[in-house]
């Protein structure tokens, strides 16, 4: 015997409820982006870690610097020895990320024998694995990891996956959660992001 049909306003109800679940999950993950985004955990660790950014005919674009001039400052700070660079050649490029930031930070200042570089990479995941790889080789676990605010979650996430112990750095002279709104693009593309890197390197 057939089963008698769900009726019209049950059905209504559980899409209803089903989108209500979905916006909630939304909302807790864009609210954890933020928190992420204007928190400074770095403190002692083995390595400085800085994610890759575009970079024009040898010059660190606006975020790379920003990024750089953080983890210079960390550096300066003592708190870890050594740097790792990030960041493979892009589209057209003829030189990686990674060697434009290590030519742009002995310029400021810090030793040749404090960097290892990570060449490769073309994603935050990749870059990160492999930075994870180096520090392994070397008997080193716990990392300042130093991107832009909207990264500092999925970093954590990615980073913990890869066997780092991460403390999260965002590159802001001072986090600032209306200066982190102003980027509500990539804070809506990272809240859909962090959800989907619990499950799989992105």
């Amino acid at each position: 015997m057939d089963r008698p049909a769900t009726p019209w306003y049950l059905q209504r109800r559980a899409v209803a409820a089903a989108a209500g679940i979905v916006a909630l999950c939304w909302l807790v993950s864009l609210g954890a982006v933020v928190t992420w985004g204007v928190q400074d955990d770095a403190r002692r660790a083995e390595a400085i870690v800085v994610m890759g950014a575009a970079q024009y005919a040898g010059h660190p674009s606006p975020a790379l610097r920003a990024r750089l001039d953080h983890a210079v400052v960390l550096w300066e700070r003592g708190l870890a020895p050594r740097m790792i660079l990030t960041g493979g050649i892009g589209s057209g490029d003829t030189v990686s990320e990674a060697a434009v930031s290590r030519a742009y930070i002995l310029s400021r200042g810090v030793s040749d024998t404090a960097i290892l570089l990570e060449n490769e990479g073309r994603t935050s995941s990749e870059s990160l694995r492999a930075a994870a790889d180096l520090m392994r080789a070397r008997g080193l676990r716990q990392a300042i990891i130093v991107s832009d605010p909207f990264h500092m979650l999925r970093l954590e996430i990615l980073g913990r996956r890869f066997g780092l112990d991460p403390l999260t750095s965002p590159a802001l002279p001072a986090p600032d959660v209306r200066k982190l709104l102003r980027q509500w693009g990539n804070l809506v593309a990272e809240s859909f992001k962090v959800p989907v890197a619990l499950f799989i390197d992105w």
